[in-house]
């Protein structure tokens, strides 16, 4: 499902990532057979803050603390590389819930409360302390 034909359930939650720096439009969403819920998503791999976010977006939607664990998944998803190139274009990041009671507003809250803030401010991601 397309971000334009989004559910209602998403809206807050695609409102919330489109605000992240280097999360590009298009952002998808929908549902398993069995209900779990998913948002898909490109990064821009290029732009000064992606790997930021991705380790920001790890650490509370996988691994918040040994005692605070989401019933979430944030990875990466690509169709296979040889066949089709590289991560430019082909690379896109996905969140899932393995937890029907978990909504997308709860994930939205969440990573409000957690993400620096403002979300959309651009200095607020840097720590000062890269490593790259």
């Amino acid at each position: 499902m397309a971000d334009d034909e989004a559910d209602p359930r998403f809206e807050r939650l695609i409102g919330f990532l489109r605000r992240i720096p280097a999360i590009e439009d298009g952002i998808g969403c929908g549902a398993f057979d069995d209900q779990r819920w998913w948002v898909k998503f490109s990064i821009d791999i290029e732009h000064a803050l992606a790997w930021q976010v991705v380790q920001e977006l790890g650490h509370v939607l996988n691994y918040v603390s040994l005692d605070e664990r989401l019933p979430t998944a944030f990875m990466p998803v690509s169709p296979p590389p040889y066949m089709n190139g590289g991560p430019r274009a082909y690379l896109a990041w996905v969140i899932e819930t393995k937890d029907l009671e978990f909504t997308p507003d709860q994930t939205a809250e969440w990573l409000e409360s957690r993400l620096p803030r403002p979300v959309d401010d651009p200095t607020h991601w840097s720590r000062g302390n890269d490593d790259d």
